[in-house]
């Protein structure tokens, strides 16, 4: 069998049309008209590539393609009846590689679907991290363009609050020190009177993102060492 390829689709005739050209060109299909069936699906079996539908009936395609981000890089396209560019921009954002907007001829999303298979093929050891995109619980730093969203909504983040969100997360699952971060971002020396310049910030980036000390999503203190995000 060809590579594996999840449609999520609650119009039942579109899945059905979408499925027969695929398997038509020998791709194995696995095909589901919600959510919940979807995401069960992509935790079970090994996934090539998720074509999503942006509305489904317990939730949408923006939300599954960020849990997929969270543990997968195989490719994800777009479905929609809207032709809206906000929903363009945030399925691109949230780490989706293509956009098919309804309604579209088969063969030209077959020729798309063949298109992002190849690239994954070639590029797919690549990383988002070496890409330029850091990805992390809904969290999404574009490196290239220093923008940075968090579930979709734009983090309105100073350029020293960026840098360390980004060596954060580039070291996500290590420790990092007041003293490395401070060397890294200004290139200078630690000194012990630095230590609240550091610690400002990561304050500022907790409130910005509603994060806590107490019980943090994101950023973790490791008391007298430094700070994490856990992987």
């Amino acid at each position: 069998m060809g590579a594996r390829i999840i449609i999520v689709d609650d119009e039942k005739e579109i899945a059905d049309l979408i499925e027969v050209y695929l398997r038509n060109e020998g791709f194995e299909v696995r095909k589901y008209y919600n959510a919940t069936d979807a995401l069960a699906c992509i935790a079970a079996e090994e996934i090539d590539l998720a074509l999503l539908d942006v509305m489904l009936p317990d939730g949408n395609g923006f939300s599954i393609c960020q849990q997929i981000r969270e543990h997968y890089t195989f490719p994800v396209i777009m479905l929609t009846a809207k032709d809206d560019e906000m929903d363009k921009i945030t399925g691109l954002t949230l780490g989706a590689d293509d956009y098919i907007t309804k309604p579209f001829r088969p063969l030209e999303l077959v020729a798309r679907v063949k298109a992002q298979l190849r690239r994954y093929t070639k590029y797919g050891s690549i990383t988002p991290q070496q890409e330029g995109v850091l990805m992390h619980r809904g969290l999404v730093l574009d490196v290239h363009s220093h923008e940075c969203t968090l579930d979709g909504e734009a983090l309105s983040l100073t350029p020293t609050e960026f840098s360390i969100l980004r060596i954060l997360c580039e070291q996500k699952g290590n420790v990092v020190s007041s003293e490395q971060l401070f060397h890294q971002i200004w290139g200078e020396s630690y000194f012990s009177k630095n230590n609240n310049t550091i610690t400002s910030h990561i304050r500022h980036l907790r409130e910005k993102m509603n994060d806590s000390v107490e019980q943090p999503k994101y950023i973790k203190t490791v008391w007298g060492v430094g700070y994490k995000i856990e992987k």
